[in-house]
């Protein structure tokens, strides 16, 4: 087993869209590892998000790694246009395509990180067969398409079994969860194996982004004096 220290990444679709240099910044400050990017279509889930104009304009004010999920049907004709435009990783649903293994060895092309994302009700099967080339596996642990939901209890089992098969691979892969993710829920996830996690309204909604990103780690915050 791989162990790996707790990242927590921001998503910006919970950020205010008017001042988001701002906010990326304040994220960065606040001890933030990644920077989570949602990519909607309004097809394969009801919403529409951005494109990568966004990350092309945002990549020069961070160093924070990208994680970009696509939730975006088809997805394999706009991996080059994510990759140019400054994401790390790649994250793509299984269903999103018709050979998500095909999509994956693209996105290992474009030198960057693979993932894997699986909804609620997606077999954990699809992962099984393509561990060697995924460096994320992305559980929603909501229904994908919309921030602000509740967390669905029963993917915690679901983490768990994933840790376990990973383990049994010994792949190198970050296992990360989306959705409801606040103090609460993040040590249930960690308890099952997760290492990862995407946090929306529990870090942008919060008064102290520092405070919010140290809480789901389960941590107390450390303050840093005012440049």
């Amino acid at each position: 087993m791989v162990k790996h220290s707790v990242i927590v990444a921001p998503s910006l679709l919970a950020a205010d869209f008017a001042h988001l240099a701002d906010e990326v910044a304040a994220i960065e400050h606040a001890g933030a590892d990644w920077l989570h990017l949602d990519v909607m279509d309004g097809h394969f889930v009801p919403n529409i998000s951005f494109g990568p104009v966004i990350l092309k304009a945002l990549r020069p004010l961070t160093k924070l790694p990208f994680d970009v999920h696509l939730m975006i049907a088809p997805a394999d004709p706009y991996l080059a246009a994510f990759a140019e435009a400054g994401a790390d990783h790649i994250l793509i649903h299984p269903e999103a395509g018709p050979h998500p293994h095909r999509s994956l060895q693209h996105i290992r092309a474009l030198g960057k990180k693979a993932g894997l994302v699986l909804n609620p009700g997606t077999p954990l099967a699809h992962a099984e067969t393509m561990l060697d080339l995924v460096d994320i596996i992305l559980v929603m642990s909501v229904n994908p398409g919309f921030g602000g939901q509740s967390f669905i209890d029963s993917q915690i089992p679901r983490i768990a079994a994933l840790r376990r098969m990973i383990d049994a691979s010994g792949c190198d892969i970050r296992l990360e969860v989306d959705g409801g993710i606040d103090p609460r829920t993040a040590p249930l996830c960690i308890a099952a194996g997760a290492d990862s996690f995407v946090a929306g309204t529990a870090v942008f909604g919060a008064p102290d982004y520092a405070a919010a990103i140290s809480a789901i780690r389960g941590k107390p915050a450390v303050h840093e004096p005012a440049a």
